[in-house]
């Protein structure tokens, strides 16, 4: 499961407003960054075989087999600083988190 803040769910519909708005919100991990593993959010129209989607706030999150064991569990917030707006992420399966928060690593083997 998935969870997202309030926050997050303003600004993904946000977002989706002037991209795509029938679209999902996917999310993936992917290997690289600072601590092997990245997250990566995009909107994506079409649903592929393994995704599992859920529903937060009504907003359809998609997220791959591979990914989702890297990121069950996932918080995603948003928030804005001086330095700008940007998403916020905690994750139980994260051993490590890069200063920079978007990377992190698991215990899990490199499988995606």
């Amino acid at each position: 499961m998935i969870h997202l803040s309030q926050a997050a769910v303003n600004e993904i519909n946000r977002l989706k407003s002037k991209q795509q708005p029938k679209a999902f919100f996917r999310i993936t991990v992917k290997l690289g960054g600072c601590s092997d593993w990245f997250y990566d959010m995009s909107f994506d129209e079409k649903i592929q075989e393994g995704d599992r989607i859920f529903d937060e706030h009504n907003v359809q999150v998609v997220i791959d087999n591979a990914s989702y064991d890297h990121i069950n569990g996932l918080v995603i917030d948003y928030s804005e600083d001086l330095m700008g707006g940007a998403f916020r992420f905690q994750n139980p399966q994260a051993v490590t988190t890069c200063g920079c928060g978007n990377s992190f690593s698991t215990t899990r083997p490199s499988a995606v």
